[in-house]
C-alpha cells in the first residue's frame, strides 16, 4: 500500500510531529507499507510572523496536484492544518478522494498566545478543516474527549511510540552539574511555558535543551539555568539519561513524545495535570503531576528509574504504525478486506 502524508512540519524543524512521522514511516515500511511525504521541500516559503527562524510553505495548486499524481497513493493522510494541508485537502475534495487527518498541535492556543485572536475562532476553522475527512486521528483519550466537546466528529485513537533502542538509560552524559538535574527538552518558545519551569525554586541544576525564538531572552532572565541548544540522536538520549527528573511544563501539547523518550531513558517526568501528561503518566509510578510544578518535580525524584524504562518498553512504534495503517485501510472503500487485514497484521476470517 502506498501512502502519501502531507505535512507542513518537516526537517530541519525538530519537533514531535516530525519525529512521529519519520518514526512512523520506518515502522510502516517493516509492515509492508510505503509512506511518502509531501513536504515544504522545494516550495517557496515565508517566515512566520512573531516566530523568527520558522518558515511556512506557499504551495500552488498545480505543484500540489503534480506531486500527488506522481506519488499515485492508495491513501492520503493530512498531518497538519497549514497551507500544504489545506491545499491537499482541496485536491482531495475536487477529485472525491477519501483522506484522513490528524490533530497534533493546538494551533488555536498558539495563535492566541502570540496574537490575541480568540482560540474559539481557531477551533471553528479547524472543525471545518477536519470535518470533511474520513477520520481525525488523535493521540490520547483526554484529547479525544476535549475535541468531541468542541464539536469535532469522526475522531479516532492513534497512540504514539518511542524508539527504545535509541533512547536508553545507557551511557548517560557527564554533565558536571550540581545534582539533582532537572531537565526539559523542546522548542524554546512562549507556548511551551518554559518560565513555569525556570522560575521554580529547585535544588541542584536546571537544564534546557532546544532552540527557539525565546532562548536569548530566557538566557538573560535566568542566568543560573544551563541552555545546551539543540541535540539529536544518541547525544540527546545520553543527556536525557543524565537527568534526575524530566520537567514537562507545557499546557498546550496534545501528547508530548518527549515524555516517552525521557521514560525510555529511565528518567521520571514532572508535569502539570493536563492533556498528554494525564494520559501518559496518570497515576503510574513513573512521574508526578501537580498544579504545583515544584511539588511534582520534587516528588518525581522518588520514582523508580527501572519502572520508567519498563513502561516505555510497552510503547513501540510498530504498535503505533499498525493503528495508523488500520485507520487508513478503513477509510478506503475500494481496499479489499484481505489487503486491509494484511496491513494491520491480522488473519483474514474464514468464510
Amino acid at each position: 500500500m502506498r501512502i502519501l502524508i502531507a505535512t507542513d512540519a518537516w526537517r530541519p524543524q525538530v519537533n514531535g510531529v516530525v519525529r512521529t512521522l519519520t518514526s512512523l514511516a520506518a515502522s510502516a515500511a517493516r509492515l509492508g507499507a510505503d509512506i511518502q511525504f509531501l513536504t515544504p521541500d522545494g516550495l517557496p516559503s515565508v517566515e512566520v510572523p512573531t516566530y523568527p527562524g520558522l518558515r511556512v510553505a506557499l504551495p500552488n495548486r498545480r505543484e500540489i496536484a503534480r506531486r500527488i499524481e506522481a506519488a499515485s497513493p492508495d491513501a492520503i493522510h493530512i498531518a497538519t492544518e497549514g497551507p500544504i494541508g489545506w491545499a491537499v485537502r482541496a485536491w482531495c475534495r475536487r477529485h472525491s478522494v477519501a483522506f484522513t487527518t490528524s490533530y497534533t498541535t493546538r494551533f488555536p492556543e498558539y495563535v492566541s498566545v502570540r496574537t490575541g485572536i480568540p482560540a474559539s475562532w481557531g477551533y471553528a476553522v479547524l472543525r471545518r478543516f477536519h470535518a470533511t475527512g474520513a477520520g481525525t486521528l488523535v493521540a490520547t483519550a483526554s484529547l479525544r474527549q476535549e475535541l468531541s466537546e468542541r464539536g469535532f466528529t469522526k475522531l479516532r485513537s492513534w497512540t504514539r511510540g518511542v524508539d527504545t533502542d535509541l533512547f536508553t538509560p545507557d551511557n548517560p552524559a557527564q554533565l558536571g552539574l550540581p545534582k539533582p538535574v532537572f531537565m526539559t527538552v523542546g522548542r524554546v518558545a512562549v507556548e511551551k511555558n518554559l518560565e513555569a519551569f525556570l522560575s521554580l525554586d529547585l535544588p541542584g541544576s536546571k537544564v534546557v535543551i532546544g532552540e527557539g525564538p525565546q532562548k536569548a531572552k530566557l538566557e538573560r532572565k535566568y542566568p543560573n539555568a544551563v541552555f545546551l541548544g539543540e541535540k539529536t540522536g544518541r547525544d540527546l538520549s545520553s543527556h536525557v539519561a543524565a537527568a534526575d527528573v524530566f520537567v514537562f511544563p507545557s499546557l498546550t501539547d496534545t501528547f508530548g513524545v518527549v515524555q516517552l523518550e525521557a521514560l525510555a531513558c529511565g528518567t521520571p517526568v514532572a508535569a502539570f495535570p493536563v492533556t498528554g501528561p494525564l494520559d501518559v503518566i496518570a497515576d503510574r509510578p513513573i512521574g508526578a503531576l501537580d498544579h504545583d510544578l515544584r511539588a511534582a518535580a520534587l516528588r518525581a525524584l522518588t520514582m523508580s528509574r527501572d519502572a520508567c524504562r519498563d513502561f516505555a518498553l510497552t510503547h513501540s512504534w510498530e504498535s503505533c504504525a499498525r493503528q495508523f495503517l488500520g485507520h487508513l485501510a478503513a477509510a478506503r472503500p475500494g481496499l479489499s478486506l484481505e489487503s486491509a487485514q494484511r496491513l494491520v497484521g491480522q488473519t483474514a476470517p474464514q468464510r
